[in-house]
């Protein structure tokens, strides 16, 4: 793994952060307070190529790899998380998911349009009674021949409101259990797609988070991806991507939180001398400094290992896993450094500190992470590229 980035690398982290400082933060905080979706901003993302940097070329994408998207998540995340993940959703879940395992028609007809940010997606998979436990699918796809007929509810969706095109996890076949759900494109504005109530959330307040009713919708055979069956798995492997689109938020929450308690701990003063000369906050900022670098690495590596190839899906998971509690527990630090002042929304640290939870509980929470790290550790399935640093 080369631990140099390249110029293009380079150049795609400073867009991303003259991006987040320039146009990102002036009305993060306003947007926060009152759940406004970041319409603006997300047409600005789109002509700058953020929606779907990985895609290929072909399709109206970047064509970038996997380290330039963690690098521009990682800067739009220490500004505003809730443009992150719509960012990150569209990218690793929509995107990455049809260009995998969608056909050319599909491709042609979805995945250009979602690339160059005209369309927005969303990925739909939890229900009521089935976050950790995705096998527990109620929405079921009642095949009528040329057609199926589709009914259910998805929770907590992400661009929800916004979205033109669902990738929908349905039942097609019970007896089957896991597999017998397979996953449809579901177009927005079709009949019987319906909306809840925007949910009010304690963070990531601006981002469009949505439960969404499917009542009888009718989906064409063809807007079913892949072979019969093959739902779940699309679903766990493009959760895989996904994770490492989530661990580069949860960094970048750190790396904001990080960079701010610094600041602030070189400016104000308490018994005569930068509060950073004290002890008790340049131990807390040292730790700080730790975790972040050692959190960069796991999502970098997850990010070089799907670049390359290789298996990734268990470095996702600690990357993941690592970045996330980092993240939750130095965004509190960074509170406790700023004292009173990090209790308040001008200082943007509360903000962070309340972004970080999520990261701990969407794609998989911190719990079903250590649960895949644990059952590959099981397998024996932490393959020699786990541990190399060099090609």
């Amino acid at each position: 793994m080369n631990l140099y980035y390249t110029e293009e690398q380079l150049a795609v982290q400073e867009a991303a952060r003259d991006f987040a400082q320039n146009v990102l933060k002036a009305g993060v905080i306003d947007r926060d307070r009152d759940m406004t979706y970041p319409t603006d901003e997300v047409k600005q993302m789109a002509e700058m190529g953020f929606l779907g940097m990985m895609v290929s070329p072909d399709y109206g994408g970047g064509g970038m790899d996997t380290i330039s998207y963690v690098l521009a998540l990682e800067e739009l995340s220490k500004i505003d998380n809730s443009c992150s993940v719509i960012m990150s959703v569209n990218n690793s879940l929509v995107c990455w998911g049809l260009e995998t395992y969608g056909n050319e028609e599909q491709k042609k007809k979805y995945l250009s349009k979602l690339a160059t940010g005209e369309w927005l997606g969303a990925f739909c998979l939890s229900e009521p009674e089935a976050g950790s436990d995705a096998t527990s699918q109620r929405t079921v796809a009642v095949d009528k021949g040329d057609h199926y007929i589709l009914n259910g509810t998805k929770n907590w969706i992400t661009n929800g409101g916004k979205s033109n095109v669902h990738l929908v996890m349905a039942q097609t076949d019970a007896t089957k259990g896991h597999k017998g759900i397979n996953t449809f494109i579901v177009e927005s504005a079709w009949d019987g797609v319906s909306l809840g109530a925007k949910e009010d959330k304690l963070g990531i307040r601006s981002s469009d988070t949505h439960t969404i009713m499917y009542t009888d919708v009718i989906v064409p055979k063809e807007n079913m991806i892949h072979e019969d069956g093959f739902g779940f798995t699309f679903a766990m492997k493009t959760l895989d991507g996904g994770r490492i689109g989530i661990a580069a938020q949860a960094l970048g929450i750190h790396a904001g939180a990080y960079e701010l308690a610094v600041a602030y701990a070189k400016e104000r003063e308490a018994f005569g001398k930068p509060i950073f000369k004290h002890q008790s906050v340049s131990n807390k900022i040292a730790k700080m400094a730790t975790d972040l670098e050692a959190s960069r690495l796991l999502v970098h590596r997850a990010a070089w290992l799907k670049d390359q190839g290789k298996p990734y899906a268990n470095a996702a998971a600690m990357a993941k896993y690592f970045a996330a509690e980092s993240a939750m527990k130095h965004a509190v630090e960074a509170v406790q450094v700023h004292g009173g002042y990090g209790y308040v929304k001008e200082y943007h640290v509360e903000r962070l500190m309340r972004d970080a939870k999520i990261t701990q509980i969407y794609e998989g929470t911190s719990e079903i992470q250590l649960l895949v790290i644990a059952r590959n550790i099981l397998k024996g399935q932490l393959h020699e590229p786990m541990y190399s640093l060099s090609q």
